[in-house]
């Protein structure tokens, strides 16, 4: 056990790489599932013991591993965990086994090749939210993209090929202004890979706006931020289910990551300068997200738009600076990947049954699938953030952050929350009520154990979290407020 404890995290990294190679010497399809999925509930498993043991009272890092890796350029494998990282590395865990789930009988060919991808993407992000040293960030960060690439161009829709393209441009260019503004510290920031140094280190006022000019184009293309989102809705349609629950539920969370160990306590000076143009950029993202939404008639660019609506209240919580606007990016970062993965999971559920997701083919779904209503109904209620439901606390604590700084923006981002209560509920009113539109829509068998077991997880959540944020907003604060303290000095 005392093993265990001491190197955790690194268990957390090594079990997906090992339910890997442990798939290469399986054949059997049904045996190579089973594997894949128990792989991920132990990392569940680890997950909640990470928790556990985690003291929610210290503000720095916990559970810190470091082992020399090329000492001569100063490279460490170096991983631990605050209150902000925990909660990402959590939602990774998570959402892993249910992606495996909602693809049991989605996926048909090259069954071990696309399960691997999953364990690979789940290592790979737990490393890039615990990662303490920079060039193995950089590396990890860089992994995530090939396995998305590969599940959008092999068990992709029609356009995959473009969409995979399109995927992997805009990543290879946000990953070249990382790796420019990483290079560009190291030689600032006394030739080292540190993080916890390289935070310590005080840069000139050029280099903070250079090197927050480079780290802030890198996030804000993968989270994606208002103006560079338009590789998002392409890659959510053409993904399977797994990719695009995995895509929303934890890529996009790297980028919002990225502001919150980065830029805010690397650069405060810049970050300060430019926040009055990232505030409206994001109150823009909510409007414009939550507008496109609206004149959606696709199931998944519907949910993809939300997205981008969603992650406007992430980066407007980040820059007000202050303990709410930040807990509430936090929530809304977590919750977010909660409802979204829900939402995606059953979109892919009734493409699985219909092969298609074109919102005008359902109607009174209400009749032959009332237990897939009624949890359909709570996701898509929750992803506007009515109150009881987890997107609620996380949008209510970003307005309260705001407020503080520009009423303003308030207003104009509960229009945004409006706007998602109108596509969420007119898409409710003709996908779930009324009258089904083709009589394939009336014989629609409801669904199953296995899927009940992928869906039920979330609703849970959804509703504990709404209901009961406290556990999460403890978890975060002390660390929270160490970087607010970073940030501004107080």
């Amino acid at each position: 056990m005392a093993i265990l404890m001491d190197h955790l995290i690194s268990w957390m990294i090594a079990v997906p790489f090992l339910g890997i190679v442990i798939l290469a010497f399986v054949r059997d399809e049904e045996l190579i599932r089973r594997i894949a999925f128990g792989t991920t509930i132990v990392g569940v498993f680890l997950s909640l013991i990470l928790w556990k043991e985690f003291d929610s009272t210290q503000q720095g890092m916990q559970f810190v591993e470091r082992v020399e890796w090329m000492p001569t350029f100063n490279i460490q494998y170096a991983v631990g965990v605050d209150g902000i990282s925990i909660l990402l590395v959590i939602l990774t865990a998570l959402l892993c086994p249910l992606c495996i789930l909602c693809s049991w009988t989605g996926i048909t060919t090259r069954v071990r090749a696309f399960l691997s991808l999953i364990l690979l993407v789940e290592g790979a992000m737990i490393v890039v939210f615990t990662a303490l040293d920079l060039f193995l960030f950089f590396m990890l960060w860089e992994l995530t993209m090939i396995p998305m690439y590969f599940m959008i161009i092999l068990w992709g829709g029609p356009n995959r090929i473009a969409a995979g393209l399109k995927f992997v441009l805009y990543s290879l260019t946000g990953s070249l202004l990382l790796l420019v503004g990483i290079l560009g510290v190291y030689l600032n920031g006394g030739h080292t890979y540190d993080l916890l140094v390289l935070t310590e280190q005080t840069y000139s006022s050029s280099a903070q706006f250079w090197l927050f000019l480079a780290f802030f184009m890198a996030f804000a293309i993968k989270m994606p931020m208002f103006p560079f989102h338009t590789w998002l809705p392409d890659a959510h349609s053409e993904a399977p289910t797994a990719g695009s629950v995995i895509l929303a539920g934890v890529l996009l969370k790297m980028g919002g990551y990225g502001f919150l160990r980065f830029c805010l306590p690397m650069f405060p000076e810049a970050s300060a300068n430019f926040a009055p143009y990232i505030l409206w950029l994001s109150v823009t993202a909510i409007i414009y997200g939550g507008y496109l939404a609206l004149a959606q008639s696709d199931l998944k660019k519907l949910v993809a738009y939300s997205s981008v609506s969603h992650m406007g209240f992430v980066t407007l919580g980040i820059f007000v600076f202050n303990s709410q606007g930040i807990q509430g990016a936090v929530l809304q970062m977590f919750n977010h990947g909660i409802t979204t993965a829900a939402l995606f999971i059953s979109v892919g559920l009734l493409y699985d049954r219909t092969h298609s997701r074109a919102i005008s083919d359902y109607g009174g779904l209400h009749k032959p699938m009332p237990r897939f209503a009624a949890l359909f109904f709570l996701f898509s209620v929750a992803s506007f953030g009515l109150p009881g439901t987890c997107n609620f606390i996380g949008e209510f604590l970003v307005l309260v952050g705001t407020s503080y700084i520009n009423f303003a923006m308030v207003l104009i981002s509960m229009g945004g929350i409006i706007l998602a209560a109108a596509y969420m509920l007119w898409m409710l009113q003709r996908v779930v009520l009324g009258d089904a539109k083709t009589e394939a829509a009336k014989m629609l068998p409801d669904l199953s154990e296995r899927e009940l077991a992928t869906l039920i997880p979330l609703a849970i959540l959804v509703l504990c979290i709404g209901l009961y944020p406290g556990p999460l907003i403890e978890l975060m604060d002390a660390s929270v407020i160490n970087l607010i303290q970073q940030t501004t000095g107080m």
